[in-house]
């Protein structure tokens, strides 16, 4: 009965560690399938971002690559908003100026009117 009770815990066993092997096999494939489409999208963000610094050479991009770019885009992006709301105040400013001459300009017609 013992020798009985050691094959089926044998048995058991090996059933465990081959689901294991199985389950780790799964695992594999699931990495192997994350990385290539880490490299896809690093490729691709490369693509949006700089079309002649990636895929055209044909080396991997690395991660420090897409990091750098999209800080480089970020920024520039950043300047550029700057850039408007420094635009948009002068606009407001000449347009403020522009109304204020207009006014003045009529003022002095109906002043000049009345005089005639």
């Amino acid at each position: 009965q013992a020798e009985e009770e050691l094959k089926a815990a044998w048995s058991q066993q090996a059933d465990q560690l081959q689901e294991m092997g199985h389950r780790e096999c799964l695992l594999r494939a699931d990495l192997q399938r994350a990385r290539e489409q880490l490299e896809s999208f690093k490729t691709r963000v490369m693509q949006v971002c700089s079309p002649s610094a990636a895929g055209s050479t044909g080396k991997s991009v690395t991660e420090q690559q897409v990091i750098e770019k999209v800080r480089q885009i970020s920024d520039e992006n950043q300047q550029s908003h700057k850039r408007e709301k420094s635009l948009q105040k002068e606009l407001s400013s000449r347009v403020a100026k522009e109304k204020e001459a207009s006014a003045n300009i009529e003022a002095f017609k109906n002043t000049l009117q009345k005089l005639q």
